[in-house]
């Protein structure tokens, strides 16, 4: 039975690959360096990568002014001189920086129920993948998971004038599948960027991924639909076309 919704753009960051754990895994391995080969302490290992982590999720990243590698060789230089006062540290930044990076990357994959989940859907529908970010981290994680041949396009945030939640990023992937905005749904992870941003283009539906059971705050974005996992989005894609087919 076709669908009503003729396109589906999916984030990928948390929503199709599991980040979040590809960046413990790559913590894990920084703090078996640095007790190992430089004699830190686990507790002081374990600071380091906590003060990266609250760098990377304040990151404002412009590449007009500097390249990707070097602000984030320049977080792990902060943070290893703010945790032990030694003197700035280019070299062991650069260390614990491509560690990082090579392990968090092998370890972003999509599991193997999401690909045949994908896989069905764009025999009924459009995929686009569409993800915040510099350019060349998000190519490269895409590039690591292998995901191209499963979507039709894939746009990246830091290509465009725009990111999500603006809504003409939004419009760009309407115009590269030929599709309106009516048509389409928006699954993601995250309320203030992917949830918004459906909203903001008036998409047909956004579905947001809640894998943790975390309870908005009365001030965020209202999704249409909230889901634990990925994979439970097939039925809610059936249970829009219902909808329609009944106020038809």
């Amino acid at each position: 039975m076709a669908l009503s919704v003729r396109a589906v753009f999916f984030d990928l960051d948390n929503t199709l690959v599991d980040t979040a754990r590809a960046s413990r895994a790559a913590e894990a391995e920084v703090i078996k360096l640095l007790q190992s080969k430089y004699h830190y302490y686990k507790e002081e290992a374990e600071i380091i990568c906590d003060k990266v982590q609250v760098k990377l999720s304040k990151e404002c990243f412009h590449p007009s002014d500097t390249c990707i590698t070097d602000l984030r060789t320049s977080h792990w230089e902060e943070a290893i001189h703010e945790t032990k006062g030694d003197t700035a540290n280019r070299k062991l930044a650069e260390e614990c920086y491509f560690l990082w990076k090579s392990t968090r990357l092998q370890h972003m994959t999509i599991a193997e129920d999401v690909k045949a989940m994908l896989t069905e859907l764009r025999k009924e529908v459009y995929l686009l993948l569409l993800t915040n970010g510099d350019r060349q981290t998000q190519r490269e994680k895409i590039e690591a998971c292998a995901c191209q041949s499963y979507f039709d396009a894939i746009v990246v945030g830091g290509e465009q004038k725009e990111e999500k939640p603006a809504p003409s990023i939004f419009y760009y992937c309407c115009n590269l599948l030929g599709v309106q905005p009516g048509d389409c749904v928006m699954v993601g992870d995250t309320l203030e960027t992917d949830i918004q941003g459906g909203l903001n283009a008036r998409l047909k539906a956004t579905v947001w991924v809640n894998k943790n059971g975390i309870v908005p705050q009365k001030s965020s974005p209202m999704p249409h639909y909230t889901v634990s996992s990925v994979l439970e989005l097939p039925a809610i894609l059936k249970s829009i076309d219902c909808k329609v087919s009944m106020s038809a």
